[in-house]
């Protein structure tokens, strides 16, 4: 298996509501590495990571969601898509690159419980 790297970016979302996010950008990610490793990953590089306040290192993330990729259309959404979570909402068992991840694609880490209370009731506090 061949390690092809790549760059993504991930969109860290403390509030949807308040449209409270941080990009993170990462360089050389494996791509056949599972969506669980990569979440693993992230958890333990988020929560030690410099240059990021307590409130966005504390917080529980569980979820990756395709925002867009390169040459791509943009949601009109400013934080996360709330459509096609079906194809666009990373499953664990599969490898980046089997989920849809390529070079430059940006992605939503955040909590599944705050997601679905915002699609619920998609009312931005601004």
């Amino acid at each position: 298996m061949s390690s092809e790297k790549i760059t993504v970016t991930v969109r860290l979302v403390r509030s949807f509501e308040h449209r409270n996010f941080k990009p993170v950008v990462y360089h050389d990610v494996n791509v056949n590495q599972s969506v669980k490793e990569f979440l693993s990953f992230l958890q333990n590089d988020v929560s030690s990571k410099p240059g990021l306040s307590p409130p966005f290192r504390k917080y529980t993330y569980d979820t990756l969601k395709i925002i867009h990729q390169a040459h791509g259309a943009k949601t009109n959404d400013l934080v996360v898509s709330l459509d096609n979570d079906d194809q666009l909402i990373l499953k664990e068992t599969s490898t980046l690159k089997g989920a849809g991840v390529a070079h430059e694609t940006e992605m939503a880490y955040f909590k599944m419980e705050d997601y679905e209370t915002y699609k619920m009731n998609p009312v931005v506090i601004w």
